[in-house]
């Protein structure tokens, strides 16, 4: 059997079993983090000018966006996987370096909408999504983040799996649409390595692309089965030797929704574990930012690759940046949105700061990656003091959990400044006890 087959016959499967209670709960999480993304993400670059160049697509269809305009099925899948990754605060697999929500739950929320799913299926459709796309990305590995971004590429088969589950395909149509999408799958990493807006159209693309290869799919459109271990297929392309069967293995058994990663600051994940640990020492020895004469951060190698941006000019490279980041919490005690305004962008005591840190690649932490996301912080202060942290892990992994209520948390800070207090509670409400629903309306504005 092919990989295409297996997954596509998990996923056709899956859809018509009822979860078990703790990956459905895992599920919710994950739609919860994602709405916080999603409403936070809205006005950011480049959704205006996105909504304006897709406005043919606009104010018709039998989709909705989240704050009320109506919108065909593709384009809500786009724009809304665009608009949450915007903001850089939407989920990760660290495993397969991929940020899943953003492309997976707005595909299925815009095909959900179009088809008139409830709550429950809508849910299910999140778990396939997930499942099929973080394995996938999973494969891939290392090898393929050295180039590829892995939202854009992973994150087209969570569209198409959480689209097809949503479409009720049978397992041959499901293979067929996640073969046809392997060939869709996009997005490069020089995207994102100096000021520009293509990094959350990766996802926005990706979600597109699901949809769009789903839809396909259910009329007929078929696919190469054998696109993902061929000779010239997605791991041969895109990878080294990727190992299929491995990370098929335990398919149906082990739920990787479960394993998730939510942000708590809100730049690239691969600065967390910096920051952590610079917020650490400063918590346990009551320096201040202006005490610090030298900073050291040994990390893995892809961090620095991504985020080692040594003076960022704007808010889209400070967020790639570990220096700024760093220097802005211990000058503010913590990363929130507006880290990234003009005021505190142009700092001069956060810029003198960034100008005393130095970055370094740690051996051991790089073999570590990508199960591992830690960093070694070394602060030497002014008085000749030396202070250092090994940060194992970042809060917000698996390992060091956000809590339900610090999700809770994380969606009223990003939403309530667009949608209200009251409005968003009321939703929040529903977003919790979401497999009731008889619908998804409640996740858009009234037109």
């Amino acid at each position: 059997m092919h990989v295409s087959e297996t997954l596509g016959r998990f996923g056709a499967r899956y859809a018509q079993q009822s979860p078990d209670a703790d990956v459905l709960h895992h599920a919710r999480r994950a739609v919860v983090d994602w709405y916080a993304a999603l409403i936070a993400g809205h006005g950011m670059d480049p959704m205006p000018r996105l909504e304006q160049a897709m406005a043919e697509d606009l104010d018709r269809g039998g989709a909705r966006l989240a704050l009320g305009r109506r919108a065909t099925v593709r384009t809500a899948a786009l724009i809304h996987g665009t608009a949450s990754h915007a903001a850089e605060v939407d989920d990760i697999f660290r495993h397969a370096i991929y940020h899943p929500g953003a492309p997976t739950i707005s595909a299925a929320l815009a095909v959900g909408q179009q088809e008139k799913v409830s709550g429950l299926a809508f849910l299910q459709a999140v778990i396939v999504g997930y499942e099929i796309s973080t394995r996938i990305g999973q494969a891939l590995g290392r090898a393929h983040y050295r180039y590829w971004h892995n939202t854009g590429t992973a994150g087209c088969f969570g569209a198409a799996a959480a689209a097809a589950c949503l479409l009720g395909l049978d397992a041959p149509r499901f293979t067929h649409a996640l073969c046809t999408v392997a060939t869709f799958a996009a997005g490069l990493q020089q995207a994102f390595q100096m000021d520009s807006m293509s990094k959350p159209l990766h996802s926005g693309r990706a979600a597109e692309a699901g949809v769009t290869a789903a839809l396909m799919a259910q009329q007929g459109v078929t696919g190469s089965l054998d696109v993902f271990e061929g000779p010239m297929g997605l791991g041969a392309a895109m990878s080294d030797t990727p190992d299929w069967q491995a990370v098929l293995a335990d398919l149906g058994q082990v739920f990787n929704i479960t394993q998730m990663t939510f942000k708590n600051h809100a730049c690239c994940g691969h600065t967390f574990a910096a920051i952590d640990g610079a917020l650490h020492l400063q918590q346990m020895h009551g320096f201040a930012a202006g005490d610090i004469d030298s900073l050291r951060i040994a990390t893995y190698a892809p961090a620095l690759a991504v985020a080692g941006n040594p003076s960022p000019r704007t808010a889209a490279e400070a967020r790639f940046s570990i220096p700024y980041v760093v220097a802005n919490a211990l000058r503010t005690g913590s990363v929130r949105l507006a880290a990234f305004d003009e005021a505190h962008l142009s700092d001069m005591q956060t810029r003198a700061l960034m100008q005393r840190i130095s970055l370094e690649v740690h051996p051991d932490l790089d073999r570590q990656f990508p199960a591992r996301r830690a960093a070694q912080v070394s602060i030497t202060l002014r008085d000749a003091s030396a202070h250092a942290w090994l940060q194992p892990t970042r809060k917000g992994d698996p390992d060091m959990p956000l809590s339900d209520a610090d999700l809770q948390a994380k969606l009223m800070e990003l939403a309530v400044p667009i949608l209200g207090r009251q409005r968003l509670l009321r939703t929040s409400d529903r977003l919790w006890t979401l497999e009731q629903a008889a619908g998804l309306d409640f996740l858009c504005l009234p037109p």
